[in-house]
């Protein structure tokens, strides 16, 4: 018996030229397959599913399989017989594996077919947050021009170091290389290494970009410039704070890049991105160009696996340099609630919004931050980096 393998695209693009074919009166082997085949609708392809996602159960997760088949048909998840309601069917999966393959089989009169989607299990799962700060260089130069003689006696690093030492936050702090007048990163000192190093345990510097214009400089740029302008940094920060103060990027300005930059950038050991994949006028954006039902699926969970470069995909919660005081709770507390969003706190802001010489600048910007940390800390969210781990956690 034929089996037919059908993507969820797939069964949009055969409905919609099958249902064609109805109205032009002309018989359609597409509607046929369209209507014969089988899909998971739950749990996403891609999907990071953790505790709040299923049932604990000895040496595993168990989740429940949903999705839909033709009303007549008997439809099997991983060999277990699904419950049917009317076109839907649902089943119990239990996740053993970093990594499963779901296979649901439907059998009936139009034959035999198949839909197989792949899921994560953040297996070491725990609630915790990450702070990342975009838009890096005013500090540098401060630093360097100013020739203190300590990274501290800049503010922006002192307000930095004082939620670290107040809350026991990390933070990812993503760096140009220019500041696109009068300097670059070849001008900073190495003479702070052994602070750097010293403060690295709660301190990392990664690539962001180049310089901060032009605007979404690598969401038509080659792979080859982005990998050439992450090594240029990634090697200045080296030389001047050490490998221990280094990470690898994992949020490229302004969230777009080429889907042939992924697996350069996973080659560079970049394990996580961060965007905002968020609505616009002409689609979605801030998204690495993903299409809209990946798009979509971010807009409201947590995290999103990308097997093809192998780089997991996280929904920024807040931009604190954009959310006034009062809203930041309110922001992030309905989060918490949803079993889709509560586990991954991601955390977010801009450098520039803290000098008071630039156009928008923020004069409680710092009290921003710690309204997020201070409500995440009481919620019982531990600090983490990125690239440490499966998101932070233990794989």
């Amino acid at each position: 018996m034929k089996t037919v393998r059908m993507n969820r695209r797939d069964l949009l693009a055969a409905g919609a030229a099958g249902a064609a074919g109805v109205l032009l009166g002309a018989p359609s082997r597409a509607l046929a397959s369209a209507l014969a085949s089988v899909s998971i609708e739950e749990p996403f392809h891609g999907a990071v599913l953790n505790r709040r996602h299923g049932k604990a159960v000895d040496g595993g997760l168990e989740i429940e399989v949903r999705g839909r088949a033709p009303l007549r048909d008997r439809v099997t998840v991983g060999g277990t017989l699904a419950r049917r309601a009317g076109g839907t069917f649902a089943a119990p999966l239990v996740l053993r594996d970093r990594e499963t393959e779901i296979v649901a089989t439907s059998e009936g009169s139009f034959g035999r077919h198949e839909h197989r989607v792949r899921v994560v299990w953040d297996r070491n799962s725990f609630p915790r947050y990450r702070f990342s700060i975009d838009d890096n260089s005013f500090f540098l130069r401060d630093v360097a021009q100013k020739g203190y003689a300590s990274l501290f006696d800049c503010f922006y690093l002192k307000i930095l170091r004082d939620l670290h030492e107040k809350y026991g936050t990390r933070f990812t702090v993503n760096i140009y290389y220019t500041t696109g007048d009068d300097f670059n990163l070849t001008q900073f000192p190495d003479h702070y290494r052994g602070e750097w190093r010293d403060n690295a345990d709660w301190m990392k510097l990664a690539f962001h970009a180049h310089a901060n214009d032009p605007a979404r400089p690598y969401q038509h740029a080659s792979p080859q410039k982005l990998i050439e302008d992450l090594d240029l940094v990634a090697a200045e920060i080296i030389r001047f704070a050490g490998e221990e103060t280094y990470a690898p990027p994992t949020v490229i300005h302004w969230g777009m890049v080429q889907p042939a930059a992924l697996k350069p950038l996973a080659a560079r050991g970049v394990r996580a991105l961060s965007g905002y994949f968020r609505p616009s006028a002409s689609g979605w954006d801030v998204n690495y160009l993903f299409d809209d039902d990946r798009s979509e699926y971010l807009s409201r969970h947590d995290a999103l696996m990308d097997f093809a470069s192998g780089i997991v995909f996280s929904r920024v919660d807040i931009v604190c340099n954009s959310t006034p005081v009062e809203k930041v709770v309110p922001t992030l507390a309905p989060l918490a609630e949803d079993p889709n969003t509560a586990e991954i706190m991601d955390l977010f802001t801009h450098e520039q919004y803290f000098w008071p010489f630039y156009h928008n600048y923020v004069p409680d910007h710092a009290l921003r931050l710690e309204t997020a940390i201070r409500w995440v800390t009481e919620h019982g969210y531990k600090p983490v980096f990125f690239h440490e781990g499966f998101l932070g956690a233990p794989e």
